[in-house]
């Protein structure tokens, strides 16, 4: 289910530009990697001037990347209203809006592992950490949740860890299906749950302890 590039209003911006050309330059970023041949190439498919098409990724190839990542971003979004979420359990939400994202870039594999590469350079780490952040907490919004305490922090940090191991699984993944990616992404789903509902009980444990009460127990012991 690769995305398709969105139709361009008459008068496009510079911003439409840049998120229609999104997975056109994923298209090419396979054959040309992240970079000016790949905007050119997404610009003569698209017939955009790519003089025009350049000025809308003026951030370079973190900035290409950048752009696919909220392209699916906004793709996502429509796809996963309220209503369609409404019914379904936290684990089942969480598991089909990432497997939303994989199947995004099912048959630009290549490109993915190029995005990857670059992200991993330590020049490159700390915005590609501020990506994979924005990603898991639209992911925790869409599913309904509404953490303001330490969970909001937690929850997205182990999800964006749980999509970034998803993703080295996938880019590599030759099982009919991407069985295998689906399995182990199912395996770190079932993961977080558990740790949540470990949580949950360590906070309602720690809720009814009384200082008071365990000390009195220990100066007058029960009989």
């Amino acid at each position: 289910m690769a995305l398709a590039s969105e139709a361009l209003p008459q008068d496009p911006t510079l911003d439409e530009i840049r998120l229609a050309l999104a997975p056109l330059v994923a298209d090419a970023a396979a054959f040309d990697g992240w970079s000016d041949a790949a905007v050119e190439a997404a610009a003569q498919s698209a017939g955009i001037d790519p003089a025009i098409a350049r000025l809308a990724f003026p951030g370079g190839t973190m900035d290409l990347i950048a752009a696919w990542v909220e392209h699916v971003d906004a793709a996502m979004i429509r796809a996963f209203p309220p209503e369609k979420l409404a019914g379904m359990k936290i684990r089942e939400k969480i598991r089909d809006l990432v497997w939303f994202r994989l199947a995004a870039a099912i048959g630009r594999e290549e490109a993915m592992r190029r995005a990857l590469a670059i992200q991993t350079m330590p020049q490159n780490a700390p915005a590609a950490l501020r990506q994979g952040w924005r990603s898991a907490d639209l992911m925790w919004r869409l599913a309904g949740d509404t953490a303001a305490d330490y969970n909001y922090y937690t929850k997205r940090a182990i999800l964006e860890g749980i999509y970034g191991a998803t993703l080295a699984v996938f880019v590599s993944d030759e099982s009919e299906g991407k069985a295998e990616t689906r399995a182990f992404l199912d395996r770190r789903i079932e993961g977080i749950m558990k740790f949540e509902k470990a949580k949950a009980n360590l906070l309602r444990d720690r809720e009814g302890f009384s200082m008071t009460r365990f000390l009195g127990r220990l100066r007058y012991p029960a009989r």
